[in-house]
């Protein structure tokens, strides 16, 4: 049950990210939640292979381009849907920032 609550919110703090952000556009709670859940496979599938390729970056950076790959993937999903849509990439990181700090705040153990 906290799985299914947790993918909830997260829908809902994705349209809050909509609503702050004017270079990312969500059609729908639908489509949000699409998004999360395409995120969350992107996120399992793809993230690592890119923190492989980019791993000397990433040592060089100290683990600042982790927020790039992070916009990366938040570009990847909006490839995949239609009503998901980011206009500009400082848009994509700041969005994939705030998901992550929010998600992580969801998950933490008390």
């Amino acid at each position: 049950m906290n799985i299914i609550f947790r993918f909830l919110i997260s829908g809902f703090i994705l349209l809050i990210i909509d609503w702050l952000l004017d270079s990312i556009s969500i059609a729908s709670y639908g489509t949000a939640l699409l998004a999360v859940f395409i995120l969350s496979i992107v996120n399992l599938l793809v993230k690592p292979l890119l923190h492989l390729i980019s791993l000397p970056i990433t040592i060089l950076t100290f683990g600042l381009f982790s927020f790039v790959i992070n916009a990366l993937t938040f570009y990847i999903t909006a490839s995949f849907i239609d009503g998901f849509v980011i206009s500009s990439f400082w848009g994509a990181l700041i969005g994939s920032i705030l998901l992550g700090f929010t998600q992580g705040l969801l998950t933490k153990k008390e």
